[in-house]
C-alpha cells in the first residue's frame, strides 16, 4: 500500500528530515511510526498526503507514484486518504455534523447525500447523538473522535494519523487507538505516528522507529527493504 524507495526530504536551509529512507506498509496492515521529536515522523506522513514532495527518491501510495501526481490532481489523490491530526483542526463555528461532512461537500456531494455517510461515521465513533453540538462543547477525546469520523467519512483505503493521542490521558488514548484498530479490522490500512511506546505495545502492531530521518538500527526489519 505504501512504499518509500530511497527517499530524502531536504528543507530550505539544508535540514534533512528524511535521509535515503526505504520502507513499506502492506495493504490492510496497521503500523506505528515512532521516534523522538524531529526524527521525521510528521514529514513521512506529509509526504504520503502530498503536503510535501520528496527531494529525491520515490513515494508510492496504492500504486501511484506521488512525484507524478500533478497539482490539480492532488485533491482527488487525497480523497483516498483519511488524515487525523493531534490538534483536531475542527471548525468551531459549525456543528459536529458539518465538520464531518466537510470533505464530502468540498468534493461536490449534496448535503442530503452527505448525511447518509456522516451519520454512519459518527455512529462508528460513538457520537451520533452529538451531531448538532458545537465541537467546543465536547471533551478532548470526543473532539478527537470527530476528527476520526471526518477522516473516514469518505471511506478511504488508507488512514494516517499524526500523534492522535498526544493531548489525551491514557484511558482516552487507548479508546482512540481501539477505534483505529476497528477500522483496520475491516480492511483499512492504518499508519500512525506516535511517541507513546507503552500504548503501542498494548496493541501488538508492527513498529517502525525513526532516528534522524532513518530507520533506527535497533528495530530495523529486513522485510522493510528491497
Amino acid at each position: 500500500m505504501i512504499r518509500f524507495e530511497d527517499v530524502t526530504k531536504r528543507f530550505a536551509g539544508g535540514h534533512e528530515a528524511l535521509s535515503r529512507l526505504s520502507l513499506s506498509v502492506d495493504k490492510g496492515e496497521m503500523v506505528f511510526v515512532t521516534g523522538h521529536s524531529g526524527a521525521g515522523k510528521s514529514t513521512l506522513l506529509r509526504l504520503i498526503a502530498l503536503i510535501e514532495r520528496p527531494t529525491s527518491g520515490q513515494v508510492i501510495v496504492d500504486g501511484q507514484n506521488t512525484r507524478r501526481v500533478k497539482r490539480r490532481k492532488i485533491p482527488a489523490y487525497r480523497r483516498q486518504i483519511g488524515m487525523v491530526f493531534q490538534d483536531h483542526k475542527l471548525l468551531y463555528d459549525r456543528p459536529v455534523f458539518d465538520n464531518v461532512a466537510l470533505p464530502l461537500i468540498i468534493a461536490g456531494m449534496g448535503y442530503r447525500e452527505a448525511g447518509r455517510r456522516v451519520r454512519p461515521a459518527l455512529e462508528q465513533v460513538g457520537l451520533l447523538q452529538k451531531e448538532k453540538r458545537n465541537p467546543a462543547t465536547l471533551s478532548a477525546g470526543e473532539q478527537q473522535r470527530v476528527g476520526i469520523a471526518r477522516a473516514i467519512v469518505s471511506r478511504p483505503k488508507l488512514l494516517i494519523a499524526d500523534e492522535p493521542t498526544g493531548n489525551l490521558d491514557p484511558d482516552l488514548s487507548l479508546e482512540v487507538m481501539r477505534i483505529f484498530r476497528r477500522f483496520n479490522e475491516v480492511g483499512v490500512t492504518v499508519l500512525i505516528a506516535s511517541h507513546d511506546i507503552a500504548l503501542i505495545d498494548k496493541l501488538g502492531c508492527r513498529r517502525i522507529e525513526l532516528d534522524a530521518g532513518r530507520i533506527a538500527p535497533a528495530v530495523e526489519d529486513p522485510e522493510l527493504w528491497e
